[in-house]
């Protein structure tokens, strides 16, 4: 949408929440360009994003606040989740998740600070990437959104600086530790990348609940036998699979409690399967919570995908969270944060009673409500040329002042 001449209502209201944590008006401008860009950008990084403007500074200077000026990102990411607090639909709740994930963002740059060399398994090939962790939140009334997150260094760019190299399980404690730091309720869940005993028994050690998926090739300690989880579940006659429907899925499991080498603690095994006779089970969830019921192990879980999986997607394909091709760190990490911010914003206005002001729709998707706000601003620029021609404005200087002479 080029030659934006005013900020969407959403952008205005979000300059208004967070506009004291910038020194002076032109930083809390290039807040309102960015996360304008973010929403409605035809190319979501920093020229593009400077393009949409009428009338703007240089991209240079777009640049300069995201890599130089002095704004404290940390202290920005505080007040978003302060905010979503006190709102009933975004707050902590008891009944709450944390599902943890990682992701690829890939680059075209190979100079940006911290990419490296990644394998994807969704495109099965190599690819310059940042790999981030990301810690999410979904809340009992279904709203969800990003809540910290860490960008992984591969062990030769630490090496090279002389700086600590820290794993993916380093990372994902760290995130862990931050969780329970500000006492953000409740169950941590994640795919079988995590399901290892460090990451479990991190987790434990707090008195924390987990649901997570089990790789098929993890030993179990059975009795007095070791061996694959496949294999023991091949074991499982089909009289003892048991059918559950939940949400109009029906599928068959089976629970049983373990131990698995090196988790310090008993862990809890349900194994699905599609059908009540099929060979091999579809999925092996654990979790340390030995006593609770099939129904509640199997809600929590379902919400990994929810708070993990649709935000990684809307994020990069709406929102921009892969655009960025600044190399310098900090950008990046601020360009992340933005995007954490812009994804909050629309959440917040999804599925609500009533159409907003500046949307004459309910809004059900990230992708409509972008739309709707590239509709706003046309709205805008078309208001704003009715008026200056009214003013007696010619043609040619109207164009010349929304820069598309």
């Amino acid at each position: 949408m080029p030659a934006i001449v005013e900020y969407p209502s959403l952008v205005q209201k979000l300059v208004a929440q967070y506009g004291d944590l910038f020194a002076n008006e032109p930083e809390r401008r290039h807040f309102a360009e960015y996360l304008t860009g973010l929403f409605v950008a035809e190319r979501k990084n920093v020229s593009g994003i400077n393009r949409e403007f009428a009338v703007t500074t240089n991209q240079s200077c777009l640049n300069r606040w995201l890599t130089e000026v002095t704004w404290d990102a940390a202290q920005f990411n505080a007040r978003r989740l302060e905010l979503l607090q006190r709102n009933s639909r975004t707050r902590y709740s008891p009944s709450g998740t944390i599902p943890l994930d990682n992701t690829l963002i890939d680059h075209d740059g190979k100079l940006i600070e911290d990419v490296g060399w990644f394998w994807d398994h969704a495109d099965q090939r190599h690819l310059i990437a940042h790999g981030y962790l990301i810690i999410n939140y979904v809340c009992s009334s279904g709203k969800h959104y990003p809540l910290e997150f860490r960008r992984f260094r591969k062990r030769e760019l630490c090496e090279a600086e002389k700086t600590p190299f820290l794993s993916h399980t380093d990372l994902s404690c760290d995130l862990i530790d931050w969780v329970v730091e500000r006492g953000i309720p409740r169950v941590f869940t994640f795919d079988s990348y995590f399901t290892h005993a460090e990451v479990l028994n991190h987790i434990h050690g707090y008195d924390r609940v987990y649901v997570g998926d089990l790789k098929f090739n993890r030993k179990l300690q059975v009795g007095d036998q070791e061996r694959k989880a496949s294999e023991w579940a091949a074991t499982i006659p089909i009289s003892a699979r048991e059918r559950i429907t939940i949400n109009g899925k029906t599928q068959y499991w089976f629970s049983k409690t373990v131990r698995i080498p090196k988790v310090n603690h008993p862990v809890r095994l349900v194994v699905l399967w599609r059908n009540r006779d099929d060979a091999e089970p579809r999925k092996i969830l654990v979790t340390n919570r030995t006593i609770w019921e099939i129904t509640r192990i199997l809600k929590a879980y379902r919400q990994r995908r929810t708070g993990t999986e649709t935000f990684h997607r809307d994020g990069k394909q709406h929102l921009g969270m892969g655009d960025c091709q600044l190399r310098n760190g900090l950008g990046q990490t601020r360009h992340m944060y933005l995007v954490f911010l812009a994804y909050r914003a629309i959440m917040t206005e999804l599925q609500q009673d009533r159409p907003q002001e500046w949307a004459p729709e309910v809004l059900m998707t990230v992708g409509r409500a972008c739309r709707a706000m590239s509709r706003e601003v046309l709205r805008k620029t078309v208001a704003w040329v009715v008026a200056r021609a009214n003013e007696g404005w010619s043609l040619p200087k109207i164009q010349v002042q929304l820069a598309v002479a």
